[in-house]
């Protein structure tokens, strides 16, 4: 898939909770093809960057275009369903129901049951510990097998954009590594466009194609990894 189109960009984009500001002239661009890493400290405002892009935090200034098509007062199910996936803290599993529950619920706009179960066993190709796990309650798995099971669900829809809000959050490094493999190949071998909000700013460099850093609701710094990492810009006590 070409990196060259525009998939999702954003224009001096402002918002906030009641008076106070949140966000603050942010603009950026993703392309297609392409892992774009949204990185900055706790409380930078990448989580509220996320809010707006799924129109869970109105714009009170600025614009945003998905696929050319300007959606800044699209409400949410809208921007969903034309092909914007979410992973993070908030989604979550559903941990009452089995694992093969949480991913066929993931299919809610799948009316094809060929080709259910044809996405179910690719799932289970991706993520070989969740059939292992078919029939257990996801809240009795692992912190990691969670997040796999989060990933499984957004990607069985085989979204147009993946938005990954903190994946690495609260996992083991040896489970960290993995979730990050598997960024990689969900982008490499299944050409999906995947938008990356860390902390970790190392190991999402090490992945990511173009990167953004946010500090106080502002974009401060944009660049490749090469010009991040040569910028002297994460030595500043506030990226740690």
């Amino acid at each position: 898939m070409s990196k060259t189109d525009l998939l999702l960009e954003s224009n001096g984009l402002y918002t906030s909770y009641g008076r106070i500001p949140m966000l603050m002239d942010v603009s950026f661009r993703l392309r297609e093809g392409e892992i774009c890493a949204i990185l900055g400290a706790n409380g930078a405002g990448k989580t509220t960057l996320v809010k707006a892009i799924l129109g869970m935090v109105k714009a009170d200034k600025g614009t945003m275009t998905f696929e050319g098509e300007d959606i800044t007062t699209m409400p949410t199910h809208k921007r969903v369903a034309k092909g914007i996936q979410v992973v993070s803290a908030e989604t979550g599993t559903f941990p009452k129901m089995t694992v093969e529950k949480n991913l066929r619920l993931g299919a809610y706009n799948i009316t094809d049951q060929k080709l259910l179960e044809e996405r179910c066993e690719e799932a289970y190709e991706s993520f070989p510990v969740l059939k292992e796990r078919l029939h257990q309650k996801a809240g009795t798995l692992s912190g990691g097998e969670r997040t796999m099971l989060a990933i499984a669900r957004a990607c069985i829809n085989k979204p147009d954009l993946l938005i990954m809000d903190e994946p690495s959050l609260g996992l083991a490094p040896i489970v960290v590594d993995e979730v990050f493999r598997i960024v990689r190949k969900l982008n490499r071998e299944n050409d999906m466009s995947i938008m990356l909000v860390e902390q970790n700013v190392v190991k999402s460099l090490g992945v990511s194609d173009y990167g953004y850093i946010i500090q106080k609701g502002q974009i401060i710094f944009e660049g490749n990894p090469d010009q991040i990492n040569e910028s002297g810009i994460l030595d500043n006590p506030v990226m740690s």
